[in-house]
């Protein structure tokens, strides 16, 4: 029986979440399966993929053939390389604690290089964010000022504003005093 290591798509329409498994090359697409290896997020930046190392290898000594897309996340989590160790331990080329030496120290590097792109993500997130904020806030005051200059009346030329100012102050008093005269009354 072929087997094949594929994925195996969950999720709702528009945002995929996928399975990792080892299935019988016949078999449908989201059909029966053998074993679930780990899951894969794409929606993720990074994408998050959770696998089972041991048992992924384990398929793979026996014979299974990964699916572009999952050499590509095998390959990505190191299934591919214990591969590779654990097959020069086999030959002979060295001993198995120099190959889990190998491996660990292969996946300290690329635990570095994954937390870098994050840095860098959430970095660039906040970088975005104050600009937005400086934009806001120049928007802001831009606002401010032409609602400060549309609430000084126009002068004339060659008068200051503060004169214009004292002027319309002074104005709504002498106005009040005409208007407390009595109205006519009805009879008169």
């Amino acid at each position: 029986m072929p087997v094949k290591i594929r994925l195996q798509r969950h999720g709702k329409k528009g945002k995929p979440f996928y399975w990792i498994v080892a299935a019988d090359a016949r078999s449908k697409r989201d059909g029966k399966y053998l074993e679930k290896l780990g899951t894969y997020n794409p929606n993720t930046n990074p994408a998050t993929i959770d696998l089972s190392i041991d048992d992924s290898v384990k398929w793979l000594q026996n014979g299974a053939q990964p699916t572009d897309t999952a050499r590509a996340i095998l390959s990505y989590k190191g299934v591919m390389m214990k591969k590779h160790l654990l097959g020069g331990v086999a030959k002979g080329a060295f001993s198995e604690e120099q190959a889990e030496e190998k491996f660990n120290a292969w996946l300290e590097e690329k635990g570095k290089l994954v937390g870098a792109k994050v840095d860098g993500l959430e970095k660039a997130k906040d970088q975005a964010k104050a600009e937005a904020l400086k934009a806001e806030k120049e928007v802001n005051e831009k606002r401010a000022a032409a609602a400060a200059a549309a609430e000084l009346p126009e002068t004339p030329e060659g008068e200051s504003a503060e004169d214009e100012v004292e002027a319309v102050a002074e104005a709504p008093e002498a106005s009040e005093a005409p208007a407390t005269e009595e109205a006519p009354k009805e009879g008169e």
